[in-house]
């Protein structure tokens, strides 16, 4: 909340009430998706019904992710074009092979192969979170922002196969 309201500080006054509202939402789902994964999460005394709450909790998650997404999606595919059935194909290849990808990357165990791989994951996410917060007061390209995430995942990902082919230490 304090780096919302100090981003908002930098922003005309017509739009800092905005701002910190859309902050705020943000903010609110998190904490309620949060919250109810906590809810659903086992306790470690019962065993009935844990399966049901694990499932139904990370169906509640993938959806608010996926609603996300979509909204970014969305509003992208606007900018190429109007028509509909062009922009639901577009959505709908785009996340097919998103998650074909997910599942693939799953089954094959590149996250233990490659070490270092989701830690440059999580530093991309932090840099992405930063230049959205640094896009409300000055613009920086896209170009940019995409360089900025692939250049971190790259790192990572040549960190792992540089520590992959060291020889087994004593």
């Amino acid at each position: 909340m304090m780096v919302l309201y100090g981003v908002s500080r930098w922003l005309p006054p017509e739009g800092q009430l905005e701002f910190i509202v859309a902050g705020m939402f943000g903010l609110l789902s998190y904490i309620a998706v949060d919250g109810i994964s906590a809810l659903l999460e086992d306790n470690g005394d019962r065993t009935t019904g844990v399966v049901v709450r694990s499932g139904l909790g990370s169906f509640l998650y993938l959806e608010v992710l996926d609603a996300s997404f979509s909204f970014d999606g969305v509003i992208g595919a606007f900018a190429l074009s109007t028509n509909l059935i062009v922009i639901a194909l577009g959505l709908g290849i785009g996340a097919m092979f998103v998650r074909s990808l997910t599942i693939w990357l799953v089954d094959e165990g590149t996250l233990t192969e490659y070490r270092y791989l989701e830690a440059g994951a999580f530093w991309a996410i932090l840099a992405l979170a930063a230049i959205m917060f640094l896009q409300a007061v000055a613009h920086i390209p896209e170009v940019v922002t995409g360089l900025i995430g692939a250049g971190f995942i790259g790192l990572a990902f040549a960190n792992s196969v540089q520590y992959n082919r060291r020889p087994p230490g004593p």
